[in-house]
């Protein structure tokens, strides 16, 4: 082989090892490899139908719920829930002026209401226990106003991610059937080596056989 062809041969042969090498190509091709196996349980398609489906089923209509979680709502309720100190302070009254205004006792009133007015006698006997939870609900309201007013800006950014993820479920098994990436860089590295084998068996077979040639041109025979 003529030896001009050959220094190029080796010049790419050390190209396609060093270039690897250089660009830290053994590293990034374990890190993209450790990266499609960190994904692969997300990106399979029941994960992410189940995933669209808890963003567009869940976290959409909650969107549509936030405004009602706002500070001036809950200011309204809570006074909604001031109301309801003063109307259990009213109902203790209740039942003495109807004693007195018809002559009963107020056992009496007790049970004439139970009997005639069972609906609102449950409500005035339940009004402590309603004031109670009506109030761990609006103290929950006003501890998480600012998280809901963020609700719809959430949903604007996590929208392009479902919508990737659904576009790019095909995409993904496609890559990740390829051969592992870790042996990317053998890929550049093998045929470099053989390259830079070949080559320089050749330069270095040429150098000896022109080295055992004497001047003339012919072989000096052996004994």
């Amino acid at each position: 082989m003529n030896r001009k062809v050959l220094w190029p041969v080796l010049l790419i042969g050390l190209a396609l090892i060093v270039a690897p090498l250089a660009l830290s190509l053994p590293g990034k091709a374990s890190a993209g490899e450790r990266m499609l196996g960190d994904f692969e349980p997300i990106m399979q398609p029941a994960n992410v139908q189940t995933t669209a489906d808890y963003y567009y089923d869940v976290f959409v209509p909650l969107g549509k719920v936030t405004p009602l979680m706002s500070d001036q709502n809950v200011t309204k309720f809570e006074q909604y829930l001031q109301g309801f100190g003063g109307v259990q302070t009213d109902a203790e009254k209740l039942v003495p002026m109807l004693a007195q205004a018809l002559h009963m006792t107020p056992a009496q009133v007790q049970a004439f209401m139970a009997a005639e007015l069972p609906a609102m006698t449950q409500m005035l006997q339940g009004l402590p226990q309603m004031e109670e939870d009506f109030g761990l609900f609006i103290g929950a309201m006003r501890q998480n106003v600012g998280i809901f007013e963020r609700v719809p800006a959430g949903l604007q950014h996590y929208q392009p991610l479902v919508t990737t993820m659904q576009g790019n479920v095909q995409d993904y098994d496609e890559v990740s059937s390829l051969p592992s990436f870790r042996l990317f860089a053998w890929f550049f590295i093998v045929p470099g080596a053989l390259l830079v084998l070949l080559a320089g068996w050749g330069l270095l077979g040429g150098r000896r056989l022109h080295l055992a040639l004497p001047r003339g041109g012919r072989a000096v025979p052996s004994h």
